[in-house]
Parts: structure tokens; C-alpha cells; sequence
């Protein structure tokens, strides 16, 4: 949903000003499905409106859900063709997360991520990335529940998409918008630096994830090009720099893969890495195989958790959601499978 299409027609129909906000509040908080359920708008105005304001910018065209029903996976098709892929999660306490793409395809290349590997088409509008948001928070309250959480983890590096992804959650933070506290909204990036000193600048409660992935620059370069860019040597005090702004715990995701990024050296180079911090989180994950990697063994991902508990690293073991489905970490692929 494109709010400033719907200003635009309500202005060349020159509608009253408070119209715009009855407008946001029958799409955002009322969670409409078709303009002729705007009924405090009058009947010419959301005549208007449909002609000219679509509800979604996006299509679905196939959708999976796992077989423990916490997760389900939409394929959805933007207006020129192309395929994203976005994911509910339903968390047992009660919390709905939506894992949003923010652009149609990648282009960071990381070795072990099904949607580097298919290339990067563009970047999706904040219209593209809200209705990702729209579309389950309209189907969530059918149900009497609503979107509780958004991370920025689906399709895409959101800071080479920065303004549209800030734009989209101004959107979902507004009190006329979804309403959706910043603290509960997340954004994941490679370790794109000028994206996170932007950040910085802020003054907002977003969250910052930063995708590691690896203890040193030598291995990084290989999962991660983005590293030969923005090494860990520059990453690590723009990170510093950030919490200094901020006072906002940054959380690191990473990927177990077996034989590669596992050892119990490895965990303690990345102890060495994150030392002396008490604002840094690390969130180890079970890799979902893609390509040549396979999963770390659960007695090696165990022992990785203990060495860094060990060594004082802040350390949880994150939930993994879809795998079944291909929705988890690193398994969207923009593409229908046959």
C-alpha cells in the first residue's frame, strides 16, 4: 500500500485533509481488504480510490506452510514480474514475526544463501515491502491476532535499500501505521557500513543484527565477499561507534556449517573478536543445507555454545523455523519450484 498514492488521489479530489487519516487508519489499523470497506469514506472517494490505489503492489501466487504449522511461506509476484519470498513465524508464546525481503533477489553473493545464488533483480519499493507486512497482519486479524514482530532477514541486503526500508518502518512504527514498537522491529545486514553509521544517526529503537558468519577475514572472504569491502578490521569499530550513538545491543547471526566455521577454535577466535562488550549478542544458527554445506553436528553446535558461554560471550541458540519449506535462514530462492 502506497499511502502517498492514496494522498495524491484525495488531494486531486480535494477531499478534506482528515480523510487522508481515515484512510490510514481503515488500511492499517482496520486491516481492509478492498476500498469498499472504507465506509467512513464517502462512496466517491473510494471509488477513487479504486481506480487508481491498488490494496496490495503484490500478488501471491503460491504459499507452504511447515508441518508444525509455525510457519508459512509466501511466493509473491511485484507488479513487473518479479518473485519474492516472504515468511510468518508463530512463535509459542503467541508472537507473530514476519521475516521481510526488502529487495528481489541479492547481490552480496554469500556462498551459503540459496538467494545470493539467483542474482539480484532491484530494489523493492517501501509500498513492496510494507504489503509483505499487510498481506499476513490481514489474514492474522481474521484470527483475532496480530503482527507482534518484523525482521529484515528475507531477500535482500536492506542497507543497499535504505531509504525504502526506513520509509516502510516509519510506516509500521506510526501510531496511524501498523503501530509496531521499533524495539520489536530487526534489520540484518552483511555488515554494510555506511548503512549501519546511517543507522546510528537515527535515533530510533531499532534493532541491528549484523550477519557474521566467521571469526576472521580470512575465512569471511570466502563465504561473504562483502568482507573484502567492509573487512572486520573497519566492521568492528563501526559497530563500537554505533553503540556509542545508540546504547542498543547489536546482535551477531551465525551460521554453523560443518567442518567450516565450527571448531572449538573458531569459537574462541570469535570470543576474541566480540571480547570486553557487554552490548554484543551472538545468535548461533542451525545452517539449512544449500549448495556444498551441510548442518554442524548438534554435539559440535552444543560444544560451540558452551565454549563461548564459557569465555563470556552473551549466546543463545536461535529457533529455527520452515526448513521444511525452505523458509528458514538462508533458504529463500525467488523462484516457484516445479
Amino acid at each position: 500500500m502506497d499511502i502517498q498514492e492514496v494522498k495524491k488521489v484525495l488531494e486531486n479530489c480535494a477531499a478534506e485533509p482528515f480523510r487522508l487519516k481515515q484512510a490510514a487508519r481503515a488500511v492499517f489499523a482496520r486491516l481492509i481488504s478492498d476500498w469498499d470497506e472504507a465506509s467512513d469514506l464517502p462512496i466517491a472517494l473510494r471509488e477513487q480510490l479504486k481506480k487508481q490505489v491498488l490494496m496490495s503492489s503484490l500478488t501471491e501466487i503460491a504459499r507452504s506452510q511447515s508441518a508444525r504449522g509455525d510457519a508459512t511461506k509466501l511466493i509473491l509476484r511485484t507488479s513487473d514480474g518479479l518473485i519474492i519470498e516472504t515468511v510468518l513465524m508463530k512463535h509459542q508464546t503467541g508472537r507473530n514475526t514476519v521475516c521481510v525481503s526488502t529487495q528481489a533477489g541479492c547481490p552480496m553473493q554469500c556462498a551459503f544463501c540459496a538467494t545470493g545464488q539467483q542474482g539480484f533483480k532491484r530494489n523493492l519499493t517501501s509500498a513492496e515491502i510494507l504489503d509483505q507486512v499487510l498481506h499476513f497482519a490481514r489474514e492474522l486479524n481474521q484470527q483475532a491476532e496480530r503482527v507482534s514482530s518484523i525482521v529484515f532477514m528475507g531477500m535482500g541486503e536492506p542497507f543497499h535499500n535504505y531509504d525504502a526500508v526506513l520509509d516502510a518502518i516509519s510506516t509500521l512504527n506510526a501510531a496511524d501505521g501498523l503501530n509496531i514498537g521499533a524495539r520489536h522491529i530487526s534489520i540484518s545486514t552483511c555488515g554494510i557500513i555506511p548503512g549501519i553509521e546511517r543507522l546510528a544517526k537515527e535515533a530510533r529503537q531499532i534493532n541491528l543484527a549484523i550477519s557474521l558468519h566467521a571469526p576472521t577475514d580470512d575465512l569471511r572472504d570466502k563465504l561473504m565477499p562483502v568482507n573484502k569491502t567492509y573487512p572486520l578490521s573497519k566492521l568492528l569499530p563501526a559497530i563500537r561507534d554505533y553503540l556509542q550513538h545508540t546504547n542498543r545491543k547489536v546482535m551477531f547471526e551465525y551460521l554453523l556449517i560443518e567442518g567450516v566455521n565450527d571448531s572449538q577454535q573458531q569459537a574462541d577466535q570469535l570470543a576474541d573478536l566480540l571480547a570486553d562488550e557487554r552490548l554484543y549478542h551472538v545468535n548461533l544458527i542451525r545452517f539449512h543445507r544449500t549448495g556444498n554445506f551441510s548442518s554442524s553436528s548438534r554435539e559440535k553446535r552444543d560444544n560451540f555454545f558452551d565454549r563461548l558461554k564459557q569465555r563470556g560471550v552473551s549466546v543463545t541458540h536461535r529457533v529455527s523455523f520452515g526448513e521444511d519449506i525452505q523458509a528458514a535462514c538462508g533458504m529463500l530462492a525467488g523462484k516457484i519450484n516445479s
